[in-house]
């Protein structure tokens, strides 16, 4: 995948896929240890310990609709090829917890991409799940939770032509205020 967030759009449908009602995703840059963390939680179904020993394996998936899963182990081969790994912790009916730490400045880091529309097009196509961003860089922290956003909205849908143009802007400005203004896709 050529940015991290095709991974978080990937990870979060396999979330939903498990049965998840509410996922988690965190990213945190750490330019001091020069680390990413990129970590998404859900409370799905789990895996059982064989399953998730085997989770990495690409030809190992409980999709029944191809044989060859290869979201978790592209995102591990990325996360190694910067010198950083992945881990998998889950339990059959907690849930599951992925994590996944990248070298940030490595030259084999995929950009982060368009993170404000994978969390858009996630919120909308998803308008049931319990969504929650979180994006730490440095001392700056940008959070969105759709729960929080449902009250305010008070039965108004995310797909709403008002709530989506607003929606927009609010991730678009959120994020740019991480990285003092600069609304770059690549960082």
């Amino acid at each position: 995948m050529r940015d991290l967030s095709l991974h978080i759009l990937d990870l979060v449908q396999n979330s939903i896929e498990a049965g998840a009602s509410a996922v988690e995703v965190s990213i945190i840059e750490d330019a001091e240890h020069d680390l990413l963390a990129l970590q998404v939680s859900d409370n799905g179904r789990g895996m059982d310990e064989t399953m998730r020993r085997q989770a990495t394996d690409p030809f190992v998936t409980s999709r029944t609709t191809r044989r060859v899963g290869l979201g978790l182990p592209l995102a591990e081969m990325t996360a190694r090829r910067t010198g950083g790994y992945l881990t998998i912790d889950s339990q059959p009916g907690r849930g599951t917890m992925i994590k996944a730490v990248y070298g940030r400045s490595h030259w084999d880091r995929p950009p982060l991409g368009d993170i404000a529309g994978t969390v858009l097009a996630i919120i909308v196509a998803n308008p049931d799940l319990d969504f929650s961003y979180r994006h730490k860089v440095g001392e700056r922290e940008f959070t969105l939770v759709t729960r929080e956003l449902k009250a305010v909205l008070d039965g108004v849908p995310f797909s709403h032509p008002e709530v989506l143009a607003w929606l927009k802007e609010y991730l678009r400005e959120g994020l740019a205020n991480l990285y003092g203004g600069v609304t770059d896709e690549n960082h």
